[in-house]
């Protein structure tokens, strides 16, 4: 009883209301500057999302290491207090490292926040959300990897393990990094993804003959979300060791091309004032490019190119089709004998 009231016990209350008081002060100083920082998101689920991941492991962690340090006066059985102290730095360890790890992801919301997908010029956007996602990946996986190699540290036996392979290691490694040999290798091309950037989220690109967008990139593959909704993955060195097309490297607006086939009689100025005229009507058009040419004349008709610009390729696509429609609707209804005919010339003998 002395030495539950004694020094000692006092001295270990008093660090603990250190601790929890140091605590609480940190949790209040994240708290304030998250609610500060996420004001951009319009979604209040998200908010308290973040919030929660914030305050729950950053508490509990304050616990834990109270609990830590008055374990001795809680629990007077020698091996019990062993095997407590045990689990309890094991605990200490899985409630660091989901601090960590939490940290990172808000810190990657806060960021990113800033940066809008959804405007149209989102070269930067796409730029930013590209390497942080890719970083904030790599970064929790080296923290999951020492938090295991922590704990597992924590055994004695396994300690003992560690020691007696040390100096069989540089064999492990390289038996290891031989039969590891593609994993790592796409490890290393989703850094480089991320470095030197040749696609980015919401890129607009064509792999393996099919046309789609940058969905997720992960450190070793990567999904791209195809016109059709399905979802193509790819190994991320596919994007540093084979030709793709990125159609929007530089930035989003894309020019395209119609193609309409008409008789030779067809007077190329009329479709010209037509096609401007179309363009006026819809906001699909940016305003750029528009221009009517004949690309190629053959024995039985013209092709007549019409080259229109859009601010993405979802909304090209939309302007190539109205504009085909239209073109297509005109010409059944001003002049249908101008479209294409197979000419038969017959002589009397």
């Amino acid at each position: 009883m002395e030495n539950f009231l004694g020094i000692e016990y006092i001295e270990r209350v008093a660090i603990s209301l250190v601790i929890i008081a140091t605590g609480v002060a940190l949790l209040y100083i994240a708290v304030r500057f998250i609610k500060a920082n996420i004001t951009l998101l319009k979604d209040k689920g998200k908010r308290r999302r973040i919030l929660t991941k914030a305050v729950l492991p950053l508490s509990l962690f304050t616990l834990l290491i109270s609990l830590r340090l008055n374990l001795p006066v809680i629990i007077k059985d020698a091996e019990l207090f062993g095997t407590a102290s045990h689990f309890v730095l094991v605990l200490l360890i899985l409630t660091g490292t989901l601090i960590a790890i939490n940290a990172i992801n808000i810190t990657r919301i806060i960021i990113l926040s800033r940066y809008d997908l959804t405007q149209k010029n989102n070269l930067l956007a796409r730029k930013m959300h590209t390497q942080l996602k890719i970083i904030e990946r790599i970064i929790v996986f080296v923290i999951i990897f020492i938090a295991i190699a922590s704990i597992l540290l924590t055994f004695d036996s396994i300690k003992r393990i560690g020691v007696s392979l040390f100096a069989s290691a540089g064999v492990a490694g390289l038996v290891i990094g031989l039969a590891a040999q593609k994993v790592i290798g796409s490890m290393l091309a989703g850094f480089q993804l991320a470095i030197t950037q040749p696609i980015r989220i919401d890129d607009v690109v064509i792999v393996e003959n099919e046309w789609g967008w940058i969905e997720e990139i992960m450190l070793t593959y990567v999904v791209v979300r195809l016109w059709d909704r399905r979802r193509l993955v790819v190994p991320s060195t596919y994007f540093i060791e084979k030709p793709f097309q990125n159609w929007t490297r530089k930035s989003a607006d894309l020019i395209g091309s119609v193609f309409i086939y008409t008789d030779y009689t067809m007077p190329v100025d009329e479709l010209r004032t037509e096609f401007l005229k179309i363009l006026e009507e819809t906001e699909l058009w940016d305003g750029n490019v528009a221009n009517v040419q004949v690309t190629n004349a053959t024995s039985q008709s013209l092709e007549i190119r019409f080259l229109v610009s859009a601010n993405d390729s979802p909304i090209l696509w939309d302007l190539r089709v109205f504009i085909r429609e239209r073109i297509v609707e005109y010409l059944q209804q001003n002049h249908p004998d101008k479209l294409p005919k197979t000419r038969v010339n017959l002589q009397k003998e």
